[in-house]
C-alpha cells in the first residue's frame, strides 16, 4: 500500500464526527476484518479515494482511520516476512557475492564443517560468526 493511503488517518480532525454522515460512510463501505486479496484491493481503493479529498470532514477522516486499521492488520497478517535463520543469512550473503561454499574455507576451516553448517547439521560457533561477521562487513546479530 503506498504512503499516501496513510496520510488522511494521521490527521483525524478535532471537529465532532458528525454520527449520521459517519453512519452513512459505513453503510456504503460496510467495513469489516479483511479476509481475502479482493477485500483487501477494494478497501485500498475506498481508502485511496477518501485520501484524495482536499478537505475531507471529519467522518470521512474517521473512515479513513478505520480502513487504515483494517488494511494494516490484514497486511500484516499476510505479508509479514519471517525472520531469516542463520543458515539463510549465511547463503543470502554467498549468492550476493557470488561466492560457492569453498569460498568460505577461511571463515569454517574445511568443507566438510561448511556443508554441516549450510544443511543445518551443526550451528554456526562464535568464532564463525566472528569470522562471517567481518568477512561481510555486517553486525553479528545478523547470524544469532
Amino acid at each position: 500500500m503506498s504512503a499516501s493511503c496513510f496520510s488522511m488517518a494521521g490527521k483525524i480532525s478535532k471537529k465532532t464526527v458528525d454520527q449520521q454522515e459517519y453512519s452513512e460512510l459505513v453503510g456504503r463501505s460496510l467495513p469489516h476484518v479483511i479476509r481475502n486479496e479482493a477485500e483487501n484491493d477494494h478497501y485500498t481503493h475506498v481508502l485511496e479515494t477518501l485520501d484524495r479529498k482536499p478537505d475531507p470532514t471529519p467522518a470521512e477522516q474517521e473512515l479513513a482511520a478505520l480502513l487504515t486499521v483494517l488494511i494494516e492488520n490484514f497486511e500484516e497478517e499476510h505479508y509479514s516476512l519471517r525472520k531469516a535463520t542463520p543458515v539463510d543469512s549465511v547463503i543470502e550473503l554467498m549468492e550476493a557475492n557470488g561466492l560457492k561454499q569453498k569460498d568460505l574455507i577461511d571463515v569454517f576451516g574445511t568443507p566438510s564443517i561448511i556443508s554441516e553448517v549450510l544443511k543445518g547439521k551443526r550451528n554456526l560457533t562464535t568464532e564463525h560468526i566472528r569470522r562471517l561477521s567481518a568477512r561481510f562487513h555486517v553486525t553479528p546479530a545478523l547470524f544469532i
